[in-house]
């Protein structure tokens, strides 16, 4: 690799890891649910960009594969804590009729 791209990688993998380092401090200190959901996804996103440089540093394709797999299941699985907190609200509050909403979806 170039000086130049080297630099960029190097740089790249700091702010990676620097990302992942406020996300887990926001995971940790909260305070809400929705806060830690948007940490979790952030943290997901983080290491899919950390998949990206590590395919470019070492010209390995194998690692987008990885980052690949990791997003689906990364969104899944927002999706499912996003429903989760949404129940959750609707349960202290409101009743699913006061709502407009009729049952399960």
């Amino acid at each position: 690799m170039t000086d130049l791209l080297d630099l960029a990688v190097t740089a790249g993998y700091v702010a990676v890891l620097i990302s992942v380092g406020f996300a887990l401090w926001r995971l940790a200190a909260g305070p809400s649910l929705p806060d830690r959901v948007v940490a979790l996804d952030m943290m997901t996103v983080a290491i899919v960009a950390y998949c990206g440089l590590a395919a470019i540093d070492t010209a390995d394709a194998t690692f987008l594969d990885v980052g690949l797999v990791l997003a689906l299941v990364g969104f899944l699985a927002t999706v499912a804590l996003a429903r989760f907190a949404e129940r959750q609200a609707l349960r202290r509050g409101a009743t699913p009729a006061a709502t407009g909403q009729e049952g399960d979806r």
